[in-house]
């Protein structure tokens, strides 16, 4: 189907945490394909998997030794073929990660590069000379904290490294370095997959005249406890280049008519640059971290969409939670009734959104973020800048499918641990029980699907008093009014010009012209002419 993507409803699989079948600890491909059936019931569109390539596994797979291979740790090629097939029996798309922005220090390019400055590999990596008295070339610094260069002793030499040390940067000014990523993506687009999820999207060109990035112009009220984001990244990233790289990249696409989606890894008018990567011939759509932070206003939300959809190009991917920050209802808590209907409060509203949606492993059952100790951590991240911010392990805990031990995830003692707070929320446990957070997804995802408007059907919001978030979703018949009440106390508002809840709509009853909204409530009407909402 053309255009399959638009407005689809992805699923994220964290490989490591999602079904281990041989005992390790480790989930592994075998075991992704075994859980298949439980996407396809859920009702949605296709499945991203997280990196599950050769890796030391610095960090957790985004470090690829070798891009045309399965880390042991997960299987096989020939698993990886089965799942791809069976993905497809059930009418599943397969999206894959690619890390392309760098490598691991073990891939054997940079294994070449770094042993001299004469080697054919010599200017796939980032090198820069030192400064006079020694210091790196630039202010640039690392994600995973301090600088971003590190020293080489063999070439005398920094290389650029975004994350890890271990992460060496790749040269894209180099035009071998992007027909070697091109080879890599069509080993991939041979074996079926329907697309890809590329990391670090606004990563992949630096300035070449190594200029320091500017402090960061936004007002901040107290230190950061990562000095990452005390800087604008004018040069590291976020370079003109990288969207002409990225239409020969759609250009090899286009020619098996597979999708894409980016992610921009940026805080400084990300919502923005998504328009720009997703403009026509460039990434068919983009997400950033916008939706992911701590605010559930119904000014935010306006605000967020409203200022993607005025740049008036593009096409967006929407989402709550990732791999790489807190799950959504544990950051929102406060703004629940109980944090069953904040989760399916939360799905409601993220599913009716206008663009494609991601949904994350876990967040169908309303799954809450894993309280780890120091001594639990695996995260480079949440090491290195312990307690705060939290890093990233405790929203990679494994899925939990059912009652056994370790809910069901494996027989043996797996990677990071299941606590009875997250044991409790699992697959069986809400299967066909009316009401449960699972059971409202898999309606709300049938709904979305069957309704035009959600898919691909413009918004207009509408100007309500908080905490009610109101807006419409497409044009004339077929049109659907979506209301929220974003808060924990019921209120009513007066109602015309749509009527008819639909029975996926929960903590709503409309009396004549009365709605009254519950905590948590979403309502979904059909529009029945000029809608007026007053409170």
């Amino acid at each position: 189907m053309q255009d399959w993507w638009r407005g689809a409803v992805t699923y994220q699989v964290y490989p490591r945490s999602f079904q281990d079948t041989d005992g390790d600890g480790i989930g592994d491909l075998p075991g992704i394909t075994r859980r298949l059936e439980h996407l396809a019931g859920l009702g949605v569109d296709a499945v991203w998997l997280s990196p599950f390539f050769r890796s030391p596994m610095k960090d957790m797979g985004y470090d690829v030794s070798d891009y045309q291979d399965v880390d042991p740790v997960f299987g096989t090629l020939a698993d990886f073929d089965a799942l791809v097939a069976r993905a497809h029996e059930l009418g599943l798309k397969v999206i894959i990660d690619q890390v392309l922005s760098h490598t691991s220090d073990q891939h054997p390019a940079f294994v070449e590069s770094r042993q001299n400055r004469l080697n054919p590999k010599a200017d796939w990596y980032v090198w820069a000379d030192a400064r006079h008295d020694g210091a790196p070339p630039s202010n640039w610094l690392s994600v995973f904290g301090g600088t971003a260069w590190a020293w080489d002793a063999r070439r005398k030499q920094y290389y650029l490294h975004n994350f890890l040390t271990s992460q060496p940067d790749l040269n894209y000014h180099n035009p071998e370095v992007q027909d070697w990523a091109l080879a890599n993506l069509r080993f991939w687009l041979d074996r079926g997959v329907d697309g890809f999820r590329f990391d670090t999207v606004n990563y992949f060109f630096h300035d070449p005249k190594f200029r320091d990035n500017p402090s960061d112009y936004r007002v901040k009220n107290e230190v950061e406890a990562n000095p990452y984001g005390m800087q604008y990244h004018l040069f590291d990233k976020n370079q003109p280049q990288t969207l002409l790289w990225l239409e020969r990249v759609r250009g090899l696409l286009d020619e098996y008519g597979a999708a894409s989606v980016g992610e921009m890894g940026e805080s400084h008018h990300a919502i923005r640059m998504m328009g720009d990567y997703t403009a026509p011939g460039r990434l068919h759509q983009c997400y950033s971290f916008e939706l992911m932070g701590y605010d559930y206003s119904p000014a935010f939300f306006r605000r967020k969409l409203g200022e993607f959809f005025a740049g008036g190009g593009g096409w967006p991917m929407w989402a709550f939670s990732n791999h790489d920050v807190p799950r959504h209802v544990t950051r929102w808590a406060k703004h629940g009734d109980t944090l069953e209907s904040l989760a399916k409060q939360a799905g409601s509203l993220l599913l009716s959104f206008e663009g494609s949606i991601c949904l994350w492993q876990g967040e169908e059952l309303g799954q809450t973020d894993t309280p780890l100790v120091f001594e639990e951590l695996t995260d480079p991240q949440g090491i290195a800048f312990w307690p705060e911010p939290v890093g990233r392990d405790n929203t990679r805990t494994p899925m939990v499918w059912d009652a056994a031990p370790h809910g069901g995830f494996t027989t043996g003692k797996p990677w990071l641990p299941v606590k009875p707070e997250q044991a409790a929320r699992h697959v069986a446990g809400q299967t066909g029980v009316p009401g449960s957070v699972l059971e409202h997804y898999r309606a709300m995802l049938a709904f979305r699907r069957a309704t035009p408007a959600l898919r691909t059907g413009h918004t207009r919001f509408l100007d309500l008093h908080d905490p009610i978030l109101g807006f419409v979703r497409g044009e004339g018949a077929g049109a659907v009014l979506c209301l929220f009440n974003l808060s924990p106390v019921a209120l009513s508002v007066a109602l015309h010009g749509a009527e008819a809840l639909d029975p996926v709509s929960f903590n709503a009853v409309l009396e004549g012209d009365r709605l009254t909204l519950g905590p948590n409530a979403a309502a979904f009407l059909s529009v029945t002419g000029d809608v007026a909402v007053r409170d």
